[in-house]
């Protein structure tokens, strides 16, 4: 079982920054795909980023080149650097960590961009 814990979500100015990081525990965390999702209010949630087990990354559209995501597999640990921040951004955002069948999910961290 693999637990996921999501930190660093705050509020923030427009055109500010945030990292957020997800720690796991348990010992398959180098085996899995490690994504950050968000949802804001009366909305789906979506898929903002994306790294592979071997350091791929894919982006939404609206975080390309703004957002990174990066990942240190010594700490079992998933971020996301999050610069030019914009008020469209805000929501819960969500650390997910899938391999196989096995899916795992954070409890989320919240982000407030003011304008």
């Amino acid at each position: 079982q693999v637990q996921l814990v999501e930190s660093g979500g705050g509020l923030v100015q427009t055109g500010g920054s945030l990292r957020l990081s997800c720690a796991a525990s348990g010992s398959i965390f180098r085996l899995l795909a490690m994504g950050w999702y968000r949802q804001a209010p009366g909305k789906q949630r979506e898929l903002v980023a994306v790294i592979t087990s071997g350091g791929s990354a894919n982006y939404a559209d609206s975080v390309k080149g703004r957002f990174t995501i990066s990942r240190d597999n010594a700490k079992n640990t998933v971020y996301l650097h999050m610069n030019t921040l914009k008020p469209e951004d805000t929501a819960a955002y969500y650390c997910n960590g899938r391999w196989g069948v096995h899916d795992y999910w954070g409890q989320g961290t919240q982000v407030t961009v003011s304008s």
